[in-house]
């Protein structure tokens, strides 16, 4: 049997203050942010997919009589997400990390040999970057 689903097109994490979302996924990380609808929600491209980061008291709201109708959702309490990043990229986004404050709260050698590290967010989300080969993606 093939499997229908190609693949994870978008992620979502939820923050109140978009303003240091903002600050932390196109600053510090450098994301490319595709759009930002008020104090509702960010979109950022992360390389072929897309990150959503949402105000949970906002998309937790009714959608409005004439708006697509894109059911209400949010979530609460700190979310996860891992970015795929190549071994030699890691130390750059140590670096990053370490030159804004953001502590690591853990680096893993994985028993395959992958690395990961874990931050987080200002919204307390859990943030991973992990080698692709963590799950035999190359």
């Amino acid at each position: 049997m093939t499997q229908p689903l190609e693949g994870i097109l978008e992620t979502a994490l939820y923050a109140a203050d978009l303003d240091a979302a903002e600050a932390f996924f196109g600053g510090i990380l450098g994301l490319e942010k595709v759009s930002r609808q008020g104090n509702r929600h960010l979109f950022y491209r992360c390389g072929p997919g897309m990150l959503l980061i949402f105000n949970p008291a906002e998309t937790a709201k009714p959608v409005p009589a004439g708006a697509l109708a894109v059911p209400s959702h949010g979530a609460s309490g700190p979310g996860h997400v891992c970015f795929r990043v190549r071994g030699a990229e890691m130390e750059r986004i140590i670096e990053r990390l370490e030159a804004a404050g953001v502590p690591l709260e853990s680096d893993v050698c994985w028993p395959n040999g992958a690395r990961s590290i874990y931050f987080r967010d200002p919204a307390g989300n859990s943030l991973e970057c992990a080698e692709p080969r963590l799950w035999n993606l190359e």
